[in-house]
């Protein structure tokens, strides 16, 4: 079995398991998402959720984040964690976009990553999610389990991505990738894998041999 025809058996065992797939990230809008994505690095889609209703009721817009205190971010965004940084990327971010995007989200990589704060990986969920563009989000569950399939050998979130591309036809990178959150948040966890109760361990390098296989 080539590396090709595996990642399509690993696809369609996922795409069975997770028929209906989405961010879990409440937004109403691009800028909304943009925002919430950003506040998600080291922290719970579920912990963002519960402060982006009151942070989005006082500042609504980017003019309103690029024009707000800094503290007054700060105070609105605390539980997500690192909220000193997290605040500074924000402004900044909704700064640019004022002054450079007339106060729009863009909706191409090469845009969205010249903002504060936004990563590849930021980018590719906004495109995917508010823009339905194809793209590839390598976060630390997509990482971990293709490294433990074999299907990259990379650490690199950006070589990771490449690999993936190479693997995934484009019309399913934006699912295939959140159907491997899903699997990495109910079985393929970091600490304590459910490899006995697998769909994927005949496809699993990791699997078999934690399972002795």
């Amino acid at each position: 079995m080539t590396l090709k025809e595996k990642a399509d058996k690993i696809r369609q065992i996922l795409s069975t398991a997770y028929p209906d797939v989405k961010t879990q990230l409440d937004y109403k809008n691009p800028f909304q998402l943009l925002v919430a994505t950003i506040l998600s690095a080291q922290c719970t889609d579920k912990q963002v959720n519960q402060v982006t209703p009151a942070l989005f009721l006082q500042l609504s817009s980017p003019r309103d984040f690029a024009e707000a205190d800094i503290e007054t971010i700060e105070k609105l965004i605390r539980p997500t964690g690192f909220y000193h940084n997290k605040a500074r990327n924000l402004r900044l971010c909704s700064e640019m976009l004022v002054n450079q995007f007339h106060g729009r989200v863009p909706d191409t990589l090469e845009e969205l990553i010249q903002l504060a704060g936004v990563g590849r990986k930021t980018a590719n969920v906004v495109l995917g999610a508010a823009f339905g563009k194809p793209g590839i989000v390598v976060d630390t569950h997509v990482a971990r389990i293709s490294r433990r399939l074999g299907l990259t050998q990379n650490q690199n979130p950006e070589k990771i991505e490449m690999d993936l591309m190479a693997l995934i036809p484009k019309k399913s990178w934006n699912a295939f990738c959140l159907r491997l959150i899903y699997f990495g948040r109910e079985t393929c966890k970091a600490r304590k894998p459910g490899c006995p109760s697998c769909p994927l361990l005949h496809l699993c390098p990791f699997g078999a041999k934690s399972s002795g296989a």
